[in-house]
């Protein structure tokens, strides 16, 4: 039984993987995976246990768990939005767009409109009007950076006058909350949280007559979270921003009327209406209107796509002129923007190699760094008798003792590579596969669907006498009502045929061709059994493809030539990716040699598989996986094997295909081949982040540790190798998305 809860007041990452941990030790729970970006947790029980644990007791339970873990956590289950319908705009308003609970720009009804539920109004008057301004202020996001002001203007004059009263009252107002917490957790027997080190650490500097340092170290520590804070923030709504294609409402048509509800409520077979500007909020096919939609935030293709009567539309399209209805193919549940969103949420819960690393270190790292504080402050002091150095050395272990900027930044680093990846139309299913991306030395393509558009068309015409234009009408009026795909490509070929020119009277002789009777004469257009079977003298041509030769009254008129397609951006991908430093690509099919080694040649290929049955392809790639580390790129249909077999399988084409959703650990929501190489680019980029975090967290921490042994840190240095460490990390993952300094710096700011 799967249930998914929104966590509030979750801000220590460290906290949550602590959370994550516990919650997995649970006998009933089968696993529990904690998304500390997207403040969502999902929690597997057990099937024998689900009977025991409906969702408000198994909430309830979970939320007194994470609360003896960091005090004032809310579990809230996430509410089931079938039942929900948004309240239309009020009279007096012209936006044409309004959010989930019927807002729009002009916000002037708000306290009108708004969400209901089975038709009760929930009314959103202002929270002022109801509560006192003291209560309403404690509660506001201002009290912490007020009291954080008051405290250093506090410390900066009870330093200057020398005044310990004041230094105390400006520890009570910025560090207040610690303490408490740091009692409580001592009384739960927890003393190993970063509450509890702080509170020791601080305390400890007074004792030891080190009134400005301890005020100074709880002031910047409360800074650097504050700080760090709104920093993850920021990166966790810019990463959702990048990835921002969930619909907000529908406008579905009902009784005549139109209604605006959530996209939960609208049932298969209704009908919605989506104007200019508007997300589609379910796929569906168009019955009415024309325009053109906006398909990047699905595919990362610029380029817009034509919807006019009887295109296949999907959510999370976004309409750009006109108005467009819809009837409905599928439940919001099963449309492709719920599965997309649901691929990169779960993303988080495969973890990659580095998190799993930093997850398992952040367990043994505070215990010993404590453990190394307490030898540091007795040991040394019983040897020397020089305790308030050596005590004042164990502070500075006690203050850097917490691996926040690791836990945080490591994590971040790849859910912002992610996001990046969704940005160029890749979708990944977790942090594992765009770290083994970096392993990556040999790429293994399918051919058709994949390298080839997998649809036939006429790649040359020979003709013995005639024009090419004339055989090639000659041969469309043939072919006109054949249902074969080469026929079909012939026709295609050519254009749209007049009524007058389909001929009518053939005969469709099967592996062999056509014949037609027009009149006394007699067409013939097929294979070289047709020219064999009617005695026609013709040339066999040795061109690469399927051949359709053309006669006309016993006499050889020419030959059309129809192959599968090479897709426009197969050969630069590939060198594409062999410039990115993949060092060798195998190509499997099951075509014939001959197409076989043309195409590979063509497009850079190095070595090439024909001939192959489905069994044989796995054989193939297990081959390839002995001398080194394999991606699979396949269309997702009929590979679904040698997907899995890869080290990580590719998926071609993944808009609305659910078998390349299924199949696959990286899902290319194009037919470009080109993606690939950008998702590598992505992976490289991400790993370089990532270990730059670890590098300079560890390393700044151990200086710092080494520092204090010696006596040369300070407690102000304790504290940037602490916060100051952490909120650097958490500005530098989000370069993944490509941001730069300036952009960091206003994140900061809350701009």
């Amino acid at each position: 039984m799967k249930y998914i809860f929104r966590i509030e007041n979750l801000d220590c990452a460290n906290c949550g993987n602590k959370i994550e941990v516990r919650l997995n030790k649970e006998p009933y729970i089968k696993e529990a995976i904690l998304n500390f970006m997207l403040k969502k947790l999902t929690i597997h029980v057990k099937e024998e246990e689900a009977e025991h644990y409906p969702e408000e007791k198994l909430r309830k339970d979970i939320e007194k768990l994470a609360d003896e873990i960091e005090k004032g956590i809310k579990i809230l289950s996430v509410v089931d939005e079938e039942e929900v319908y948004i309240a239309p705009p009020h009279e007096d308003c012209h936006c044409d767009v309004h959010d989930h609970e019927g807002s729009c720009e002009c916000h002037t009804h708000n306290s009108e409109g708004g969400l209901s539920r089975n038709g009760q109004k929930l009314t959103s008057a202002p929270k002022a009007k109801r509560d006192n301004a003291i209560k309403n202020f404690l509660e506001s996001e201002k009290l912490e950076p007020t009291l954080l002001i008051v405290s250093i203007i506090l410390l900066a004059i009870g330093a200057v006058l020398d005044q310990s009263i004041l230094l105390i009252i400006a520890y009570i107002c910025v560090g207040y909350d610690v303490v408490i917490n740091a009692a409580k957790n001592f009384v739960k027997g927890k003393m190993l949280d970063e509450n509890f080190l702080m509170t020791i650490a601080t305390i400890a500097a007074f004792a030891i007559g080190e009134y400005p340092e301890a005020v100074a170290v709880m002031v910047f520590y409360k800074i650097g979270e504050y700080l760090q804070g709104k920093a993850v923030n920021y990166s966790r709504k810019e990463i959702e921003k990048a990835m921002d294609i969930r619909p907000s409402f529908a406008r579905v048509i009902r009784n005549g009327k139109e209604q605006v509800v959530s996209p939960e409520a609208v049932l298969k077979g209704e009908i919605i209406e989506v104007r200019a500007g508007e997300k589609l909020p379910l796929d569906g096919v168009v019955i009415e209107g024309t325009s053109t939609l906006d398909t990047s935030m699905l595919t990362g293709e610029a380029l817009p796509v034509v919807a006019q009567l009887g295109s296949k539309v999907l959510s999370g399209s976004i309409n750009k002129e006109g108005v467009i209805k819809v009837e409905v193919t599928t439940s919001f549940k099963n449309s492709t923007v719920s599965k997309i969103l649901e691929l990169i949420e779960n993303a988080s819960s495969k973890k990659s190699k580095s998190e799993n690393f930093i997850t398992k270190f952040a367990r043994w790292y505070t215990p010993i760094v404590v453990g190394l504080a307490v030898l540091t402050a007795i040991v040394p002091s019983l040897i020397t008798g020089n305790w308030q150095h050596w005590v004042y050395s164990s502070i500075i272990f006690l203050v850097i003792s917490c691996p926040c900027a690791l836990v945080v930044s490591v994590p971040l680093g790849f859910f912002a590579g992610i996001g990046a990846a969704a940005q160029v139309g890749v979708l990944v299913k977790g942090s594992n596969y765009l770290e083994e991306l970096n392993t990556i030395d040999t790429v293994v393509f399918d051919k058709t669907g994949t390298i080839t558009k997998g649809e036939f068309g006429v790649s040359q015409i020979i003709t013995q006498g005639m024009a090419k234009e004339e055989l090639l009408a000659l041969a469309a009026r043939i072919e006109a009502k054949s249902n074969h795909p080469i026929a079909k490509s012939i026709v295609s070929a050519y254009g749209k045929l007049k009524d007058e020119e389909i001929i009518g009277e053939y005969k469709e002789i099967s592996g062999e061709g056509i014949v037609v009777n027009q009149g006394d004469s007699v067409l013939l257009a097929g294979n070289e059994k047709l020219m064999a079977h009617y005695q026609i003298d013709y040339k066999q041509e040795e061109e690469i493809g399927s051949h359709v030769y053309v006669a006309r009254d016993g006499q050889y008129l020419g030959c059309i030539v129809v192959a599968d397609q090479i897709k426009a951006d197969s050969k630069a991908a590939i060198a594409k990716l062999k410039a990115g430093g993949i060092k060798k690509v195998i190509m499997l099919t099951g075509d014939k040699k001959e197409n076989a080694y043309k195409i590979g040649n063509e497009v850079g290929i190095d070595t090439v598989h024909a001939e192959l049955l489905p069994q044989d392809k796995v054989t193939k790639l297990e081959e390839a996986l002995k001398n080194g580390k394999v991606a699979f790129v396949g269309d997702g249909i009929n590979d679904a094997p040698v997907l899995a077999r890869a080290d990580v399988g590719i998926a071609m084409g993944g808009v609305g295909s659910d078998a390349a959703i299924e199949a696959s650990d990286i899902v290319l929501m194009t037919d470009e081949l080109s993606s690939i190489a950008d998702v590598m680019s992505i992976a490289k980029r991400t790993r370089k982040i990532v270990t730059q975090n670890i590098v300079f967290a560890l390393g700044v921490k151990v200086i710092v540790l080494v520092l204090g042994i010696l006596g040369i840190a300070n407690m102000w240095l304790a504290i940037f190798a602490d916060v100051g460490v952490s909120l650097l990390a958490v500005i530098n993952s989000i370069r993944v998305l490509g941001k730069n300094v300036g952009y960091a710096l206003r994140m900061v700011r809350g701009k």
